[in-house]
Parts: structure tokens; C-alpha cells; sequence
């Protein structure tokens, strides 16, 4: 037997008026998951636990197996462990992204215009978390670079329990009331407010903004957490496996889970990812004896967070050409498989941000074909089977051991 997650991340929304009041899944053409909806089971799962923020780590980890109240430590640990940054107990890891913001003076009033800087290149990046690494480096903190905007900064006997915002909640807004606070927030404010000194008249910033992109010119800290401890995959459900994603916290999560990680070229975690080499690259592992492999696609999300509402549809679409399709093919010279198709979590194009709303699933087994009683796949469809697991984390044992 053989298993598949297919996660569109933030695939879920609410309905759009722009697209004749339906959800990006409901008016998107994919013909190859509503196929699985038709001879699968259908339902809707709540992968988010009530009190703990609607991001894609607890809820991946949820989706993975792993209650989020026993495992999830935070973001940031999860990225370290991808990006190959070894953490002791005592360190703290935050996500660094490099962010546009407006140009007011008073760093207080200025605006998020965009959490990840015209989805600014790892090149790019790289040098400058290289000037910022440079500049604010001390005996205690070390900036890392990561993936495009994503990046790391770890404090050793660093703090937890501040209050920090993600960039991505706060897109268009005034950033005065979102700024670090708690015990030592100022110490990472005043790092934000330096970088915007540091980084205004980078060389990278200005060729930029000669082409028509948006500069990195800050750094924004969140994500804070500490060195988690996850059981293996493999002790859990006897199976070995792989996890294929263009995200530090995807990998992440996999490699402490004791999962392959795969790189895949031309994997970007937005819509002009290599959908095709990931599904390839799925296949392959496979085919080499893994028996579950975990495919994370992040260019939904993405598109609900920049209110891309085209692109967030045409994210689907190109899932379910590129990825589904041709995954049913190549499945084919297996005796049996099961895929489970699902979201993370829902990323509204409203809202431009992550909820804590239960998603629509398909679970579908080869050899157990039979018809679902729905026409497609879609949260409404999902909802109306009457079928709700609760606790999502258990998702995964009735998948794999149903």
C-alpha cells in the first residue's frame, strides 16, 4: 500500500463575489479531485485546535498526526531544523522576514505594504541578511538566511511569551499597534527600526526599485518558539516516508518527524513553483520503496494573502492538472494507494489571513472505490456529508489505518 498527502495550503476560503458568490474551490475546473470526491469519503476536518493561532505549523503538524497542543513549539524551531541551524535547549529561534514598508519617517507610523518584498530572490536575500547579519550580530543573536523572505534570527537564552505579529495579518495596515511587546520586545523593535536604517539605501534595494520591485527594507520578527521533540513517523504508523515542499516549516516538521526531505529545483512556494518536478519528485520516492509521501503546495496560500483572486483559483486548477493528474498515473502501477486531499487551513481572499475554520478532505483508496454521494470537492459539499472530525490530528491514524 502506498500513501499520498496532497496539501494545498489555504486552498479553503469563503465565497467571492467576484466569482459568482462561490469559493475559489467551488468555481475552480479540477476535474481530477472532484473524481476522488465522487468515490471517496468527503468531510470536513478541524485541523486547528480552539486556542492555538490558525498557522500552517500547528496545523500541519495537525494534519501530520501530532497534536498541536502536545507538539507545537513554536514556528521558527521548525525552519531551523530544515535550514540545517542547530539549536540547544536554551536558544530561541524567531522568523525574520524581510518586509516592504512604507516610507513615512516615524518607523512607528509606517505601513505593511507587503510581508515578503515583491516575493523578493534567495539571492537577493541572501545578501542582504548578509549587511543585516553584519550590522546587528552579537555575542547572543545570529541571523540566517533562508527562502526568498523567509529567513531566521536565533537568540540564545532568548525569551518566549512576547507578543509578535505575523506580517501576513497585517498587510495594508498601520504597524504601530502590531509592534513586539512583552518582556524584551524592545530589544527586537529596536532591531526592526536599525534594519530600516541599514537597508535603505542597499545596493539590492536599489536596483529593485529601478526594475519596478519592492524593497526589502526592513526585517520583522515573529514565529519565536524553542527546539521541538517530535516523535518519528515511522514509529508511529510503521511506514517510511517523505515530505516534498519549497518550505523551511514543511521540511521542517518532516525532518523532525524523521522524514526524508526532498528538494525539488524551481520549487518556490508561490504559483510559479515546479509543480510538475514536485509531483515527479513524489513519484520517484515512491518508486524507490517510500510508502507515504507528503506533497505541500503553498501557492494557494500565497494567493489568498496577496488577494490574487484569479491566481488563488488558477492555483487550484493547475494542482489538480499538474499535480493530481498526473499522480493518478503514475499510482497506477501500485497494487493499492490511498491519497488524502486537503488544505491545512483556509486562507480567505477577505481576509487576506489564516483561520481557524475546519477544512474539506477527500480520502480516497483505490480498491475501495464507491460512490460518495457528493459532485465534487468543495467546503459546502464537504460540510453537507455530515461527516466532522473534531480532533484533526487523528485524521491521520484513520487514513493511514482505516
Amino acid at each position: 500500500m502506498k500513501y499520498v498527502v496532497i496539501l494545498g495550503d489555504g486552498m479553503a476560503d469563503y465565497p467571492v463575489k467576484e466569482l459568482e458568490s462561490k469559493t475559489p474551490l467551488q468555481f475552480a475546473k479540477k476535474p481530477n479531485i472532484d473524481s476522488l470526491a465522487q468515490q471517496g469519503q468527503v468531510g470536513l476536518v478541524k485541523t486547528v485546535p480552539d486556542g492555538i493561532p490558525p498557522g500552517s505549523d500547528a496545523a500541519n503538524l495537525s494534519v501530520m498526526g501530532y497534536n498541536p497542543k502536545i507538539y507545537y513549539t513554536g514556528r521558527s524551531p521548525l525552519e531551523a531544523v530544515s535550514m540545517g541551524v542547530t539549536l540547544s535547549d536554551t536558544d530561541v529561534a524567531f522568523r525574520c522576514n524581510l518586509v516592504t514598508l512604507s516610507d513615512e519617517e516615524n518607523y512607528r507610523e509606517k505601513v505593511m505594504v507587503d510581508y515578503s518584498s515583491d516575493e523578493i530572490s534567495t539571492e537577493e536575500a541572501k545578501d542582504i541578511i548578509n549587511e543585516v547579519n553584519k550590522h546587528l550580530k552579537t555575542d547572543i543573536m545570529t541571523f540566517y538566511p533562508g527562502i526568498s523572505y523567509r529567513h531566521l534570527m536565533v537568540w540564545q537564552k532568548g525569551p518566549t511569551g512576547l507578543s509578535l505579529v505575523p506580517p501576513h495579518d497585517i498587510l495594508e495596515k498601520k504597524i504601530h499597534s502590531y509592534l513586539p511587546s512583552g518582556e524584551h520586545g524592545e530589544k527586537l523593535l529596536a532591531m526592526m527600526m536599525e534594519s530600516s536604517k541599514i537597508l535603505q539605501n542597499h545596493p539590492v534595494n536599489q536596483a529593485r526599485i529601478r526594475k519596478g520591485l519592492r524593497p526589502a527594507n526592513s526585517i520583522w520578527l515573529w514565529g519565536e518558539g524553542k527546539k521541538p521533540a517530535i516523535p518519528k513517523f515511522a514509529d508511529k504508523y510503521n511506514l517510511k516516508g517523505s515530505v516534498v515542499s519549497a518550505v523551511d516549516l514543511i521540511k521542517g516538521i518532516g525532518i523532525c518527524a524523521g522524514l526524508k526531505s526532498i528538494e525539488v529545483e524551481g520549487a518556490t512556494g508561490n504559483i510559479h513553483t515546479n509543480f510538475t518536478g514536485k509531483t515527479t519528485a513524489a513519484l520517484k520516492e515512491l518508486e524507490s520503496g517510500q510508502d507515504f509521501v507528503y506533497l505541500h503546495i503553498e501557492a494557494p496560500d500565497e494567493c489568498g494573502h496577496r488577494q490574487e483572486i484569479e491566481n488563488k483559483v488558477k492555483s487550484i486548477e493547475i494542482i489538480d492538472e499538474l499535480v493530481v493528474g498526473p499522480l493518478l498515473q503514475g499510482l497506477e502501477q501500485f497494487e493499492d494507494y490511498r491519497i488524502l486531499v486537503l488544505p491545512d487551513h483556509p486562507t480567505p481572499l477577505s481576509l487576506r489571513t489564516h483561520t481557524s475554520d475546519p477544512v474539506p478532505f477527500i480520502m480516497y483508496q483505490k480498491s475501495s472505490r464507491k460512490p460518495s454521494g457528493v459532485n465534487g470537492y468543495d467546503e459546502f459539499q464537504a460540510k453537507d456529508t455530515g461527516i466532522y472530525i473534531h480532533e484533526g490530528y487523528t485524521l491521520m491514524d484513520t487514513f493511514i489505518n482505516k
